[in-house]
């Protein structure tokens, strides 16, 4: 945690939260659940981007294709809060960790 305040004190306005994020997931307490991954995708993703990825609804990535995929964690993450076209945000309905859950499983599917 000494490195993230360090780095919170030069960091650009907003950052910091970013990276407070960051430090209390990468430690290994903190793994991906991808068991976990796998529930909330199927209650809250399925029905769109398909039940093994495959997207069903037009426009939504499809990520059998890997499409979307291969950006950041957080740059996903913030995607998934904020929605985007006919996604809608899920801010307030899924915490960080459970959306990085369900990225971790995503990437599980097509290796």
């Amino acid at each position: 945690m000494k490195a993230a305040r360090l780095l919170s004190r030069y960091a650009v306005p907003g950052v910091g939260a970013a990276i407070a994020i960051i430090a209390t997931l990468v430690s290994p307490a903190h793994a991906a659940d991808i068991g976990k991954g796998q529930r909330i995708y199927s209650m809250h993703c399925a029905v769109c981007h398909g039940p093994t990825g495959l997207a069903v609804m037009p426009g939504a990535p499809n990520f059998a294709r890997n499409e979307r995929l291969l950006q950041a964690d957080m740059s996903l993450v913030m995607s998934v809060r904020t929605g985007k076209n006919a996604m809608p945000a899920f801010m307030g309905i899924l915490n960080d960790r459970e959306i990085l859950d369900v990225i971790a499983y995503l990437r599980t599917l097509f290796r």
